[in-house]
């Protein structure tokens, strides 16, 4: 039979089933084979051939016939796994009836009457061997499906290559299968690869396709802060129920890190040749990652990445470093600059891999350890900067800019990160930065600079994770540049600017931040930096203005009256970056084609982080913060609670959910109008940390002009010379403790993740 006589015949069965109002007997094969036997439908032909519209007319007019036709189609996937699937013709079923299922699952989701369908049994439906004792016979119908789906994934000559020597028709008895030897990819726990073969991977495409529209049921409820809201679908598919788990999990997380979208070494292959594993690839990425957000509360037995539940830990050096090396090559690949332009692939699903290694390093720390045990680390940390930085002007991306900042807030909650940004950068990245000779510490503050400068307003609300990571950092940065230097004193210089002090709740914690990663690094660092010395007494004048902070009541108005008439956020004059800093813009509109989605609000840095000190071996305390008011630098006083749900000086972020065709967006934009007293000033500003740096300008401005006179020095280079060689040793307070802002998982994090996850997955 013709393609087209298929196609029309299937779209026959579709009016048929809209148009007969009387329910169709389960037992009409007849009728039902319709949707699967003849057809050579492709996923693009289902969608156009089952419209939205006649599958919500079904559902609401003849509900018996929509659940017939799930029950039937999944009836029809259990008997493929009984029989292995020997025949082009059963493949074919197998397919159609995969398709027509990706189809109808999110109108099933999207109606709250319907979303206890599939975990219902479903009596005398007319089940094919129901009276042969078959325990499966009391088997919620999702079960069924899902244990189907994966007996189908490790199906011989389907989606695996069979191991049997010989004649190939009589199948493989799919449930005697040891899955673990038919494992995708060599890599973690396995070493065969076996050959590509472009029909499996397009069957185990078309299967992942509908696993995650299974696990999207997540998508269709409302955000919940609850962390223990499992997803019963993920839920029962990573549990012991499910024999092939852990072998899905270890091919999905081997076909992803093993991918290499060069095209194989050879230049423009990828133009030769259609590449069917980058499809397998992004949605294996996809699946690991939701089959990962059950790994918060994982229950016994099922994948899990450190290894505790299962026989095949995950802490060998190897496996993490088959894991670390791929995930740095596929988040390179855009960056890549050859001198064939397009001559490789470029990967789109790069949030996908943030994601992933979000989660591996949230989960297991030994892993954590060994990213950050070599300067591999910059090979993630240089390709999320480039992120950060092309990302920061196009307010459709802010999801991908927080899940890079988070990232880098992890790690920076560890020494080593910050001893590993010592290392010189000299990768040249096209970047739109300013040229510097520096380190990879270097290269992370300009571009923190240029994401808080010239960044759009709705990432305001990360400034605080951005100085945070810059503090954590501090203690252990051995020479920053004249650019880096110069770059923090700009942010200081724009924060301390009175009006902005006094314009929100919460500006002034970034002022606190700047001036601890100041007196880190003159206590732990002076040595080496003489750049930043040198730049802290030109701008001598910001840290005294500073301390001589009007509190009167006229002076907080006036400064306001300032505000009004400079609408930008962070915009100077008289800086030495030109008479107008680049102001911080309104965010550019999303771009055509995506949907314009925002997230929850992230959690305040309070909230995101717990503090830890170093002590002198080296180790770390958590220090418990004394007043649950206290500010991320104990700097709030007076300022309580209700403070921070103002959130600085924060745009407005919707919160919706996404279904399918439809936006649900609530605004969280009713904010208390909220004014400065003299009272709030006093209470933050006896708290400013300016000891170290008042008594290094005492100590150091004289001898500085003394040199300038004596000598007539006008050159920059002889002042630096001095200082290098200059030394501030019993002249300094006592070096305060190392206070390190760790990352901790919370409730609020976690269901950000959860919903900006299914937002890349559902726009992609």
């Amino acid at each position: 039979m013709g393609n087209s006589d298929s196609k029309l015949n299937f779209r026959k069965a579709v009016i048929q089933l809209t148009t007969k109002t009387q329910p169709v007997e389960a037992t009409d094969d007849a009728f039902w084979d319709q949707f699967w036997a003849d057809t050579t439908t492709s996923v693009q032909d289902v969608f156009a051939l089952v419209p939205a519209a006649e599958i919500r007319a079904v559902r609401e007019e003849s509900p018996s016939n929509l659940a017939t036709l799930c029950y039937k189609a999944v009836e029809k996937l259990v008997q493929a796994t009984e029989s292995g699937c020997p025949s082009q013709k059963e493949k074919q079923i197998v397919l159609n009836c995969t398709r027509l299922l990706t189809r109808i699952l999110p109108y099933i989701f999207e109606d709250a009457d319907w979303r206890g369908f599939f975990w219902s049994t479903v009596p005398g439906a007319g089940r094919a061997g129901a009276d042969d004792g078959d325990d499966d016979c009391g088997r919620p119908l999702a079960e069924s499906l899902l244990l189907a789906i994966a007996d189908l994934l490790f199906c011989p000559e389907f989606t695996v290559q069979s191991h049997k020597k010989g004649s190939l028709d009589t199948a493989e008895d799919i449930h005697s299968i040891d899955s673990c030897e038919y494992i995708w990819e060599a890599g973690v726990g396995f070493a065969h690869s076996p050959p590509l073969n472009y029909i499996h991977d397009l069957n185990r495409t078309e299967l992942l396709k509908l696993l995650l529209t299974c696990f999207s049921e997540a998508m269709y409820l409302a955000p919940s802060s609850e962390s223990n809201v499992l997803n019963p679908w993920v839920q029962f598919f990573c549990s012991t129920d499910n024999r092939h788990a852990l072998p899905l999990f270890t091919s999905l997380l081997n076909v992803v890190c093993a991918y290499d979208p060069v095209g194989y070494g050879i230049p423009y292959n990828h133009l030769l040749f259609s590449d069917y594993r980058e499809q397998l690839v992004e949605h294996a990425g996809q699946v690991l990652i939701v089959m990962l957000e059950h790994e918060g509360s994982t229950a016994a037995g099922s994948p899990t990445l450190d290894g505790t539940t299962t026989n095949t830990a995950m802490d060998d050096q190897d496996d993490f470093q088959f894991i670390l090396k791929g995930v740095a090559r596929l988040l390179t690949n855009p960056l890549v600059q050859t001198y064939l332009p397009n001559s490789t692939k470029k990967i789109q699903f790069h949030q996908e891999l943030l994601v992933l290694f979000w989660k591996l390093c949230d989960f297991n720390k030994k892993f954590l350890f060994f990213v950050l045990k070599s300067s591999d680390v910059l090979d993630i940390l240089v390709p999320i900067l480039f992120y950060l930085n092309d990302a920061r002007a196009d307010q459709s991306r802010v999801g991908l800019m927080h899940i890079g900042v988070f990232i880098l807030l992890l790690l920076s909650g560890e020494r080593n990160f910050g001893v590993r940004l010592n290392k010189p950068y000299s990768v040249r990245v096209p970047m739109d930065i300013p040229v510097f000779t520096g380190t990879h510490a270097d290269l992370l503050i300009v571009i923190f600079h240029k994401i808080i400068t010239s960044g759009h307003q709705r990432l305001q609300p990360l400034f605080d994770c951005l100085l945070t990571i810059v503090v954590n950092v501090s203690p252990y940065l051995k020479s920053l540049s004249m650019v880096a230097a110069n770059k923090l004193l700009h942010l200081l210089e724009a924060f301390s600017t009175s009006w902005f002090l006094f314009s929100a709740s919460q500006n002034h914690h970034l002022v606190f931040f700047l001036l601890e990663v100041f007196n880190n690094v003159i206590q732990y660092q002076f040595d080496g930096n003489s750049n930043l010395v040198y730049a802290i007494i030109r701008k001598r004048n910001v840290f005294h203005q500073l301390a001589n902070l009007p509190t009167d009541p006229s002076s907080i108005q006036k400064a306001l009256q300032r505000k009004k008439k400079s609408p930008e956020p962070i915009s100077r004059t008289n800086s030495q970056e030109g008479v107008s800093m680049e102001g911080s813009r309104p965010a550019a509109p999303a771009e055509p084609g995506t949907l314009k989605i925002s997230l929850i609000a992230t959690p305040g840095i309070d909230k995101l982080t717990e503090k830890s000190q170093v002590s002198e071996d080296g180790t770390m305390i958590s220090v418990q913060p004394t007043d649950s008011n206290q500010s991320p630098s104990d700097s709030s006083g007076a300022a309580g609670a209700s403070d921070t749900e103002s959130n600085a000086g924060a745009v407005d972020d919707e919160v919706f959910y996404v279904k399918p065709e439809r936006r649900r967006l609530s605004s969280t934009s009713s904010v208390s109008q909220w004014t400065p007293t003299s009272d709030w000033v006093l209470s933050w500003k006896c708290k400013l940390p300016l000891q170290t740096i008042m008594r290094l300008l005492q100590v150091l401005v004289p001898q500085v002009e003394k040199i300038c006179i004596d000598k007539g020095l006008t050159d920059e280079s002889e002042i630096l010379k001095f200082l290098q060689h200059g030394t501030l040793v019993g002249l300094l307070p006592v070096p305060h403790p190392i206070l390190i802002r760790k990352y901790q998982a919370n409730s609020g994090t976690a269901m950000w993740f959860r919903t900006y996850m299914w937002g890349v997955i559902y726009l992609r």
